[in-house]
């Protein structure tokens, strides 16, 4: 399966895909740019798709791939926990297609194509 490298070595590639998907995560709607989002896409499903199988299995595979980081001060909710406990349980009906990118133009520096990546 042919993947987009994002101009990135394999390392680097890994590392900003586990961080975009966290802050999709976490915040629910991020802008990047059209290629990283479409990668980010699939990336994001799977964790969903983890996410709503819900036994320990999923659960440790999705910890292995997302950052620990906390969703609010006040809450001490991590980004795993939100993922488990409130986004996932959002899409128990539905079959794929978490995710919308909504086209946003050309960023002014480097005329990179923007969009806006965000759960459904």
């Amino acid at each position: 399966m042919a993947r987009t490298k994002l101009g990135r070595t394999t390392d680097q590639r890994i590392a900003l895909l586990r961080n975009l998907a966290t802050d999709l995560i976490v915040k629910e709607r991020i802008e990047t740019t059209e290629a990283k989002a479409k990668e980010l896409r699939s990336v994001v499903e799977k964790m969903i798709t983890l996410g709503k199988r819900g036994d320990l299995h999923a659960r440790r595979q999705a910890e292995s791939f997302l950052q620990n980081v906390n969703v609010d001060e006040e809450e001490k909710q991590t980004a795993l926990q939100k993922l488990f406990a409130d986004v996932a349980p959002r899409y128990e009906d539905r079959q794929g297609g978490y995710t919308r990118i909504l086209k946003l133009g050309e960023r002014r520096g480097d005329g990179a194509k923007t969009v806006i990546i965000e759960l459904v």
